[in-house]
């Protein structure tokens, strides 16, 4: 009899999963959150182990996904799990904030570069037209601006174009999971 009971609860919980787009098990609450942050559920610091699980199962879903959490019958509690769906969705929030302020501070300065190389790049065509200097010494100046407009523009467009995919994954996940529906399923 308590076989049978098992082998149901296993086939229960087998379509649970598969129903939800992302499904975690979970033994306690606190499993979300991190072993060394004794503050309550709302301040709580996440877990790093649960936001890399909930990465490698987002990674591949649209957004609009179903965060489904499965908790033991015995520990549900409905007070907890309003105060850590509101958690989590600020922390989610408060991240995907922070990723898209400092990508666009990256592009702001991606587009200083280029304009700073493009400004070096004419004040070295500029030094060519000027014919009081002395050679050796429009020479020098040449020699030191000329690459430096070349390098400071290329180094802007670096910036610009090639984005670093971890930043950028980041950004999409935090995305997707702020716009999460968030429940908890007892099992």
């Amino acid at each position: 009899m308590a076989e049978e009971s098992r082998e149901e609860n296993k086939e229960e919980l087998k379509e649970i999963i598969n129903k939800a787009e992302i499904s975690l098990v979970l033994d306690t609450y606190d499993d979300i959150f991190s072993d060394f942050d004794p503050r309550p559920y709302s301040e709580r610091a996440l877990s790093e182990d649960f936001l890399a699980e909930a990465k490698k199962a987002a990674r591949d879903k649209r957004t609009g996904i179903e965060l489904r959490f499965l908790i033991p019958k015995a520990v549900k509690n409905a007070t907890h799990e309003e105060l850590i769906r509101t958690r989590l969705k600020n922390h989610f929030r408060k991240h995907h904030r922070l990723i898209r302020e400092e990508l666009s501070v990256r592009g702001r300065n991606a587009v200083a570069l280029v304009v700073v190389g493009v400004v070096i790049g004419v004040a070295d065509v500029l030094l060519l037209s000027v014919n009081d200097l002395n050679a050796i010494l429009k020479d020098a100046i040449q020699i030191i601006l000329t690459p430096a407009s070349w390098y400071t523009i290329w180094t802007g467009f670096d910036r610009l174009m090639i984005k670093p995919k971890g930043d950028v994954a980041d950004e999409l996940f935090y995305r997707k999971m702020m716009d999460a529906q968030i429940t908890f399923t007892p099992y």
